[in-house]
């Protein structure tokens, strides 16, 4: 049990993205959503992760990385930290 209310894990669910460089996997990192507190930021995320619209994560690159601390992507529009998209 992760200590949540029942039902919770629906209202507040978690997202997995899968990580991958030059098609060799490397592992995933997971999301835990709170819909019950930004719920439009979640749909934005998740229609992003899932690939539900002509654009996405997928293929996207982390434009941004400090060892121990971060790795900052989804900019799949200019690759750098700039663009961005949402549904």
């Amino acid at each position: 049990a992760d200590g949540s209310e029942p039902g919770a894990s629906m209202i507040n669910p978690t997202v997995f993205l899968d990580i991958t460089v030059d098609d060799e996997p490397l592992g995933h990192i997971s999301f835990k959503m709170f819909a019950d507190k930004v719920l439009k930021t979640i749909e934005n995320f998740c229609a992003l992760s899932t690939g539900d619209k002509e654009f996405g994560y997928k293929g996207s690159c982390f434009h941004r990385i400090i060892l121990g601390f971060l790795c900052q992507g989804g900019d799949f529009a200019q690759h750098n930290g700039t663009g961005g998209q949402s549904i």
